[in-house]
């Protein structure tokens, strides 16, 4: 037994097993995101298809990442008590069909309820990867696997609007969805043959099934109050909000009072952890808003082609790839509190770049923030993923993985939901030049407000911290 978990192989860097196991987990959780972002490219030729406005066209996005959110700490508790491996499984599985069904949607309905079962999966696949590299690889060789992990992820998450883009141009927005399927095919293969099982043996009890309702209630109705903007005012919108309000006080009431919570309070008794997760929860608000707003700027204002958008993120998947694993070996001799902090500010300012994106904008403007912002990325998101799992015991990897990718996707959850209305976009302003560049610049002002104070976390929240 290690820290409570199940005897499971330690896998070594260099060994055959050890990598094919990296590359399981990876490219597995790699597609999840890869599905979150690479839809960013797609959303004005999906609102010309499928004749949807503005907040249809936010739902495609928040139906995945509202379940994702909700469910996620539901994949890292059943991942800690039934084995990660298993769990990790059945959501890849479950992905692959429901990638199926995004494929063949013919309206904005089934696309969105489709989207919502294919989020479903991705919660059970994407903490278990976190977790299956805690629970399987030596301590020393952690940092390397995580780096690999982060870098390939960040790649998965920067490579969306490329690959998309290139779909676009030679096929239709439904291959989009219809890649995913023989790459989960793959994955499957692969782990069947490879990857060791293992699992919290202490885990005990009851699952927590209020907690998991009441987190979905929490954010689906705080994501349809944000979604609407100033249309949600009324009985309706009061009422909503007070659904709301009662859920997440039965949220704190439930999980504390739970024998195995799905957020166990305690670990946030750990300085580094709740800085980490308020960094993660700012940071990747920001990142998702904007990924979620430049490309449609890029298209609509701009007058580039989805492929050239797609592009434009290039940098970032690049310097990702390259940069990610050396970062995290850096961080694990040196900490995490400078990267932490420097990073998010980086990308502020690659962000302040990126706002002069208008009509007319050329490639050199696109690039240099790109670059900027990719840099700044890249030397936060390693750092970020050592010091939360090193900030709780083993046994715990698949709840404290759970709790920050939760948290990662809330805040990109909220901030899509709640951006474009706060800047005054609603209805048909994507198709609207002028409309739409004004309101994308107030956008970037406030997403570089958010890196900002991210970084501003990290730099009083991480004093001491070593991973």
């Amino acid at each position: 037994m290690i820290g409570g978990m199940s005897d499971a192989p330690v896998l070594e860097r260099g060994s055959r097993r050890g990598l094919l196991t990296l590359a399981a987990v990876t490219l597995g959780s790699g597609i999840a995101l890869l599905d979150q972002s690479i839809v960013g490219i797609a959303l004005p030729s999906i609102g010309r298809d499928l004749d949807a406005d503005l907040a249809g066209l936010q739902w495609v996005t928040n139906g995945y990442v509202l379940t994702l959110a909700s469910f996620i700490l539901v994949g890292g508790g059943l991942g800690d008590r039934y084995g990660r491996r298993r769990v990790y499984l059945i959501g890849m599985v479950w992905f692959a069909l429901a990638s199926l069904a995004c494929a063949l949607s013919r309206d904005i309905g089934w696309l969105v309820l489709a989207r919502v079962l294919q989020g479903c999966g991705a919660a059970l696949l994407t903490p278990g990867a976190l977790a299956i590299i805690q629970g399987s690889f030596h301590p020393r060789d952690r940092p390397w696997a995580i780096g690999t992990w982060a870098g390939v992820s960040g790649v998965a998450t920067a490579a969306g609007p490329f690959i998309g883009g290139w779909i676009l141009e030679h096929l239709t927005w439904h291959w989009i969805f219809a890649l995913n399927v023989p790459l989960c095919a793959a994955v499957v293969a692969i782990a069947l043959a490879v990857v060791p099982e293992s699992r919290d043996e202490v885990s005990q009890g009851r699952f927590d099934l209020a907690g998991a309702g009441t987190t979905a209630v929490v954010l689906g109705t705080l994501t349809w109050l944000l979604t609407t903007g100033p249309d949600a005012t009324g009985p309706t919108a009061a009422v909503v909000g007070l659904v709301a309000l009662v859920a997440a006080i039965a949220f704190v009431l439930v999980e504390r009072r739970a024998a195995r919570p799905l957020v166990p309070f305690w670990l946030f008794g750990s300085r580094v952890f709740s800085a980490a997760n308020l960094m993660t929860f700012l940071v990747y608000g920001a990142l998702g808003s904007l990924m979620f707003i430049i490309v449609i700027q890029l298209q609509t204002s701009s007058g580039w082609s989805p492929l050239a958008s797609g592009l434009a993120t290039l940098p970032v998947t690049v310097l990702l790839l390259l940069l990610s694993p050396r970062v995290a070996e850096l961080a694990a001799r040196t900490g995490p509190r400078l990267p932490m902090s420097l990073g998010p500010m980086v990308c502020a300012a690659g962000v302040l770049v990126l706002s002069k994106v208008g009509p007319g904008t050329q490639w050199p403007l696109v690039g240099l923030g790109m670059t900027v912002f990719a840099l700044g990325l890249v030397t936060l998101v390693s750092p970020l993923t050592t010091a939360v799992l090193a900030a709780a015991p083993d046994r715990m990897a698949g709840a404290a993985s759970g709790i920050n990718n939760a948290l990662a996707r809330t805040g990109t959850l909220l901030a899509v939901a709640a951006i474009p209305p706060f800047v005054g976009l609603s209805g048909e302003d994507y198709r609207d030049p002028a409309a739409l560049t004004d309101g994308y610049r107030l956008a970037t002002f406030v997403i570089a407000g958010l890196l900002v104070a991210g970084g501003t976390v990290s730099w009083f929240g991480l004093r001491g911290a070593r991973t």
